[in-house]
């Protein structure tokens, strides 16, 4: 029993949500999303929530009911509130500017970086230290995110490089002669 899959999808007010044949369509105020659904559960509207259910009692089928419980959720939360990711500069000289749906950055590399956001995810530099990655599928902006991160990681002595915002990096001690 997957107890992820057992609790109810409460569907805010101004959000539809439309199931036909093998797929889910979620209207929200900020956008619509549709992901197609797995054979191995069903998804059931009752007023005002959604259920997901196994279609039968196979490993698969219990396998996908928590995880399709979570998508689904994160579908819904999406498109009514949106996701955010935010990322920190650590270092001397390091800034970062959005222009459009150009994220040009200054890492300390002999050369300027420039990240394109894929639609759906809209960039903000609220300072030159800061970005802040805003959209309505999560996957999409936690990939952009780490995308972004990838070009200069925190290294583990100055720790130096892009963050998460609420990300911790442990300093290790320089050699000693």
């Amino acid at each position: 029993m997957s107890r992820v899959g057992k609790m109810p999808i409460a569907i805010p007010d101004g959000t539809t949500v439309t199931i036909s044949g093998g797929q889910i369509t979620v209207k929200g105020s900020l956008g619509a999303l549709s992901r197609d659904l797995s054979d191995h559960v069903r998804v059931k509207e009752e007023n005002k929530n959604l259920l997901v259910e196994p279609a039968n009692e196979s490993r698969e089928a219990q396998a996908m009911w928590g995880t399709t419980r979570a998508l689904v959720s994160n579908m819904v939360e999406g498109v009514s509130k949106g996701f955010e990711r935010r990322l920190t500069l650590v270092g001397v000289g390091f800034r970062a500017q959005a222009q459009g749906d150009m994220l040009n950055m200054s890492l300390g590399f002999s050369h300027p970086v420039a990240h394109k956001m894929p639609t759906g995810v809209k960039c903000e530099t609220p300072s030159q230290t800061e970005i802040v990655l805003k959209g309505i599928d999560k996957q999409v902006v936690g990939q952009v995110a780490a995308e972004v991160r990838a070009y200069r990681s925190p290294e583990p002595y100055k720790g130096k490089g892009v963050r998460y915002a609420n990300e911790v990096v442990k300093l290790k001690e320089t050699k000693k002669k």
